[in-house]
């Protein structure tokens, strides 16, 4: 199996987008990037802050595009009109 960048965005934006566990990614991606201990430490110039940038700026697209369509739904929802109807019994 390879461990591509395309496997890794799709691995971390389906993740994201399952409500079991997106408050959970949203929560570790958090600590991830304010944590000292990261795959490319923070001592080095430029190349400690690249990785953090990369997955705060997926989960920023992620979460925008969640709430762009669940935006989208809330306004394509049908509303529901009632009508009021006087019956008169026929006899």
């Amino acid at each position: 199996m390879k461990i591509t960048p395309q496997a890794i965005y799709s691995l971390y934006s389906n993740a994201i987008r399952n409500p079991k566990y997106r408050n959970w990614i949203i929560l570790g991606t958090l600590i991830y990037v304010l944590s000292p201990i990261d795959i490319s430490p923070d001592i080095f110039p430029l190349a400690g802050q690249i990785d953090d940038f990369l997955l705060l700026s997926i989960m920023a697209i992620e979460v925008t595009q969640m709430v762009f369509n669940s935006q989208k739904k809330e306004e394509e929802k049908p509303t529901e009109k009632t009508v009021d109807v006087d019956a008169v019994s026929v006899e």
